[in-house]
């Protein structure tokens, strides 16, 4: 299949098939073949998806306003003709420990047997999860809520909602990205989001979680320590900093800002990077076209895209992949 420029209208210039890889060809030989039909059939058509229109779209894709993940937006510095407006902007991101008002500071914390039993309700059928895991996830979650009062991590408050919108739809990455022993940073990681959940899950990996707002770094290197994991290093920096020194296989993207603005906040560091994956909703067609010229320029190539549902019609999400200038795709 290749685009048809007349068709796809706002998609026009995207790249044809054999330059993305829309039915997750790339990851034919790492996908367990075991996984759920419901997974399996996670890739979708490009055109098709690129082609309609998402106006309609509730953007309820896990993106929650108070997430800490846009700190790690980088500046425009290296555009002249930039207007003031947007490096006013851009400042304003920078991460700090300054006073905020806290949106939630009555959290409901509900007890390990209620938040346990909302995620064997979640992960019900699924492969691969055992007990181990979900204390893991019950632990952390606990711990998020209580931080949550003192400091704005999510949104999500519910435990069904947590344990769906937050960690079966962080771990689905491990089910459909083949990441045993691969160095993976997350972007942004605020109260953990996919990072924790994905290094529970695959602990041959080694994960970097980077965080620019003290307090919230903080509560990460305590809840790391607390839940011994071994394979997690967290680091109270943004990533565009982090990278300017170090490389990474992977990076993971959630809850941070559009495809256009996390493609610019990697882009003084592409080569440090083989991969970028972002987690999306429904908008992700939306954004895909609004990046295409940007990526383009900076050596990001779309890569592939998969889709799920989540359960309890608690909404649509989908992996997009970007492949780095140094990348070699998934």
């Amino acid at each position: 299949m290749t685009f048809d420029h007349d068709d796809a209208g706002a998609a026009s210039g995207l790249p044809e098939d054999d330059d993305i890889d829309v039915a997750g060809g790339a990851f034919e030989d790492d996908i367990d073949p075991d996984l759920d039909s419901e997974l399996g059939d996670a890739a979708i058509d490009l055109e098709d998806e690129l082609d309609v229109d998402d106006d309609d779209d509730d953007d309820d894709d896990g993106e929650d306003d108070d997430d800490s993940d846009d700190d790690d937006s980088s500046d425009d510095d290296d555009d002249e003709d930039a207007p003031k407006k947007k490096k006013a902007k851009s400042k304003k991101r920078k991460g700090s420990d300054e006073d905020e008002e806290i949106e939630h500071p009555n959290t409901p914390i509900p007890t390990k047997k209620k938040m346990r039993a909302a995620l064997d309700k979640a992960f019900a059928g699924q492969d691969d999860i055992d007990d181990r895991l979900l204390d893991l996830f019950t632990n952390h979650a606990i711990a998020l809520l209580e931080a949550n009062r003192l400091m704005n991590l999510t949104a999500i408050i519910e435990p069904e909602e947590i344990a769906v919108k937050h960690y079966l739809d962080s771990w689905r990455v491990t089910r459909m990205i083949p990441l045993v022993a691969r160095r993976i940073l997350d972007l942004g990681s605020g109260g953990g989001f996919p990072g924790l959940p994905v290094a529970m899950a695959e602990p041959d990996c080694s994960m970097i979680l980077c965080e620019a707002i003290g307090k919230k770094a903080k509560f990460l290197e305590e809840v790391v320590a607390k839940l011994g994991l071994k394979n997690v290093r967290v680091e109270h920096m943004k990533a565009e900093d982090y990278l300017a020194t170090e490389r990474v296989d992977l990076v993971l993207i959630r809850a941070v800002s559009s495809v256009r603005e996390n493609v610019r906040t990697l882009r003084k560091v592409r080569h440090s990077v083989k991969d970028v994956v972002m987690l999306k909703g429904n908008s992700w067609g939306r954004e895909v076209r609004a990046a295409e010229r940007e990526a383009e320029r900076l050596g990001f190539k779309l890569d592939t895209v998969m889709e799920h549902e989540l359960p309890e019609e608690m909404g649509k999400r989908a992996l997009v992949v970007y492949r780095a200038p140094g990348g070699d795709g998934l």
